[in-house]
């Protein structure tokens, strides 16, 4: 189980880290609706290798037998290497390379606000929730924390699904007929 984990565990953090890397020098030309969306989908994308992981397992090491419970096992080992992938490349993106992303952020937040035609009242206290969460992400543990909830349902769904559609009980072997009395 250790190598197949592994294996898919670290393509599947690799495609999330590096998807994530290429779509940041496109982050102000896509905004941040998006990408939302560019995200997301790259989660789900990286997270198909938990299915194909399962798979594998079952496959390979299971002799093409899995059960629900092994199959999330497998699956849930997979999305928590994937996440720490991802959590770890937003690290460094966001205190790194993206010094002013939460001002821009709260910038976007406004003129969203003002485009709907909102009091000063409102985007005053949507200013206030923007400076609750740059000082929250301005720590590293609760960063971390906040991003690693990003993938992780998405990833705990497609594991549950995966492993729900990829059981295979043992083939059970017909009881003998007992032989006629001669």
């Amino acid at each position: 189980m250790k190598r197949t984990v592994v294996t898919f565990g670290l393509i599947s953090g690799a495609v999330s880290s590096l998807m994530m890397v290429a779509a940041l020098p496109f982050a102000d030309r896509i905004g941040f609706d998006k990408g939302e969306y560019v995200g997301y989908t790259t989660i789900v994308l990286s997270f198909l290798l938990v299915f194909f992981g399962i798979r594998s397992y079952r496959d390979n090491a299971g002799n093409g037998q899995i059960t629900f419970s092994k199959g999330f096992a497998v699956g849930i080992c997979i999305t928590l290497i994937s996440c720490l992938f991802y959590v770890a490349t937003w690290e460094v993106l966001y205190f790194h390379f993206m010094p002013g992303f939460m001002d821009k952020y709260s910038a976007y937040m406004v003129e969203k606000l003002k485009a709907k035609g909102a009091s000063s009242a409102a985007i005053q206290a949507q200013l206030q929730q923007v400076k609750k969460y740059k000082d929250m992400y301005d720590n590293p543990l609760l960063n971390a924390a906040m991003t690693f909830l990003e993938p992780f349902p998405i990833g705990l769904v497609i594991t549950l699904v995966s492993a729900a559609v990829l059981r295979r009980k043992p083939e059970s072997q017909p009881a003998p007929t007992p032989l006629p009395a001669s």
